[in-house]
């Protein structure tokens, strides 16, 4: 059950609830009023309505609005590194190891709670502890596939680097595209014309050892 979930089905104030499983309601009940509205939009009168409990049980959860949106932020970012190493580790296929994380962006953006927004379109840029984790995760994310590159490649670390944010960064961008766009194109078609076009590149470089890659072009 998602956090979002459980804020569905613990909404009605008064109930009580195992102290982990409360903070994931108030966590479910924080997405949703911080991707509607925005950080400085929200208030906690706001989330702790949405939650369906007293201010006062939130703060006994969260001190205050940045340490939720923090927590939140460290859930979500947590949950995309996780999501592109499971990609990576999925196939020895390259090719289909490239669509896998292209697919696990655009997953991860396709989610309805909108978690990705927090993440990549916060408005919150400017408060350094969110923009540390932003960018953290965003090189975590880079460094699990420079490290297939270069293992697979035989590139240094600062090229196999320089592919990954590369390859990263078009995937996420691409995926935001497609969500706002609304253009019509399925997820598994949108995915396989970002992977076509990004193997196209990728499999110019030989495998390690010198051998052109089998279904290079």
């Amino acid at each position: 059950m998602t956090a979002i979930e459980q804020t569905e089905a613990a909404r009605p104030r008064g109930t009580r609830l195992p102290r982990r499983a409360r903070r994931n309601q108030l966590l479910g009940a924080a997405q949703e009023v911080f991707v509607a509205q925005g950080y400085h939009s929200a208030a906690m009168d706001d989330i702790a309505e949405r939650a369906g409990v007293s201010k006062p049980v939130l703060y006994q959860h969260f001190p205050g609005k940045l340490e939720l949106y923090l927590a939140l932020l460290d859930q979500h970012c947590e949950s995309l590194l996780h999501a592109v190493r499971t990609a990576l580790a999925s196939t020895t296929d390259n090719k289909q190891r490239v669509a896998a994380t292209m697919d696990a962006y655009f997953a991860y953006v396709e989610d309805e709670g909108g978690a990705f927004r927090l993440v990549f379109e916060s408005d919150l840029t400017n408060e350094p502890a969110v923009r540390e984790r932003v960018e953290r995760v965003s090189l975590q994310c880079a460094e699990a596939i420079s490290d297939v590159i270069a293992e697979d490649t035989g590139l240094s670390k600062e090229e196999s680097m320089l592919l990954a944010v590369g390859l990263g960064g078009v995937s996420q961008v691409v995926a935001r595209y497609w969500l706002s766009s609304e253009s019509g194109i399925p997820r598994d078609k949108a995915v396989q014309l970002l992977t076509s076009l990004a193997w196209r590149g990728i499999a110019g470089f030989p495998l390690h050892g010198g051998e052109p890659h089998p279904d290079g072009l």
